[in-house]
């Protein structure tokens, strides 16, 4: 049973999508169906995937994992499109940057933060497995998947046949720990229909997307067992985090913590 989150936002005057589709700086890539408004957009800085989610006949959006340093772009790709942004969602408490959430809530009037409540992080809307974020016509089913981190959530969109995985999953890859994040991956992620999208909140060489197909194929790490992966994730020495002594304290309150705020 979902427990539906509803903005009570007012909705904004749209703009034609045709008269729009003349600024590519903007966008990495184009709608994905007549029925969403779909924009994948990077940091190059911490190479983190944001994603802008639209209804296009209520004009409500969300926007997911929005990074500090680009939220310029992402507030004027909003107002350009004529959206009502009514949801900034993290799909966990970050490492590697700092979240544009508490900046994006300064400039956008009745847009909402949103994290996991297990994570404790500040934020207007608290979330947990099973409930959902409605924006217009869609949903957002939201799926607990420790493992990266204890707080971690993935958001599938079932309508569009997307997940997004934040750093559970990533193109033939997966988050940094082990058993508890094999474990949250294969029955929360990989057990989806196999032409779903995997979208995952990083990628480093290039990579845009994949599917839970793909990833049951070719994911070098979550295709051998439990035990297997788990000696594999301990082997990786993988470097700590450039920005995580400035990323965590500041992520636990909406990104707003260099400004002094709490």
């Amino acid at each position: 049973m979902y427990r539906k989150f509803n903005a009570d936002a007012n909705t904004v005057c749209a703009q034609t999508i045709s008269g729009l589709a003349q600024k590519p700086a903007r966008r990495m890539s184009t709608d994905a169906g007549s029925q969403l408004l779909f924009r994948q957009l990077l940091d190059y800085k911490s190479y983190t995937y944001t994603y802008l989610l639209a209804d296009p006949e209520s004009r409500e959006a969300v926007l997911i994992d929005p990074v500090i340093e680009m939220v310029d772009r992402d507030v004027a790709l909003v107002r350009d499109l004529g959206l009502d942004l009514i949801y900034a969602v993290n799909t966990h408490v970050h490492a590697d940057h700092v979240t544009g959430t508490g900046e994006i809530k300064k400039r956008v009037p009745g847009c909402k933060s949103v994290i996991s409540k297990v994570s404790q992080a500040k934020a207007d809307v608290h979330i947990s497995e099973g409930d959902t974020l409605k924006f217009g016509r869609h949903s957002l089913e939201c799926y607990s998947t420790p493992g990266h981190t204890d707080g971690c959530m993935s958001y599938v969109l079932r309508s569009q046949a997307m997940v997004f995985t934040g750093d559970a999953v990533l193109i033939r890859g997966c988050g940094r720990d082990a058993g508890k994040l094999y474990d949250s991956v294969h029955a929360k992620i990989l057990s989806l229909p196999r032409h779903f999208k995997i979208l995952p909140a990083h990628d480093y060489t290039g990579q845009m997307s994949s599917t839970v197909g793909e990833e049951l194929q070719h994911n070098l790490r979550l295709t051998r067992t439990r035990d297997e992966f788990i000696k594999i994730m301990k082997n990786l020495n993988l470097p700590y985090p450039k920005q995580i002594d400035r990323a965590l304290p500041a992520n636990m309150v909406c990104g707003v913590y260099e400004a002094g705020e709490s």
